[in-house]
């Protein structure tokens, strides 16, 4: 199974806190931190030190993406905010940025897993390639 997490979060917001989030939310999928693929967010964050620090301890690679990009998910999420819209040009960071990662990686279309879950400071959503997918990936 490809899985990704997509994270959003404010300006200084802690590695722990953005672990801690992560790992909730990965619980509540009955996964850890084992089970992901990948990191994904909105290109905005990329200098983002708690985002930069989590894909380092995890040795996960993060994906950056454009609002613009992001956009392009609006029909499929769970949880559109016009905060964000205002804040970042799309309507959605985790769970845009975690579907468009999957997507990515796995070649197929994603869905996802667990939509938006927020702490104090950040935002945290899973997006996963059904398996039956993997396995059409894979065939000749």
């Amino acid at each position: 199974m490809t899985l990704v997490a997509g994270l959003g979060c404010r300006r200084g917001c802690p590695l722990d806190e953005l672990r801690a989030l992560l790992r909730d939310t990965l619980a509540e999928a009955g996964l850890d931190e084992s089970n992901l693929g990948a990191l994904a967010s909105v290109t905005l964050k990329a200098d983002e030190e708690g985002l930069t620090a989590l894909a380092a301890v995890l040795d996960l690679p993060l994906a950056l993406f454009t609002p613009q990009q992001l956009a392009t998910c609006e029909k499929r999420l769970d949880q559109p905010s016009e905060t964000v819209r205002m804040a970042t040009g799309s309507a959605s960071v985790a769970e845009a940025a975690a579907l468009l990662q999957a997507e990515a990686q796995g070649g197929a279309p994603a869905r996802l897993l667990v939509g938006k879950r927020r702490s104090e400071q950040a935002t945290c959503a899973l997006a996963f390639i059904p398996v039956d997918a993997d396995l059409q990936q894979e065939q000749p």
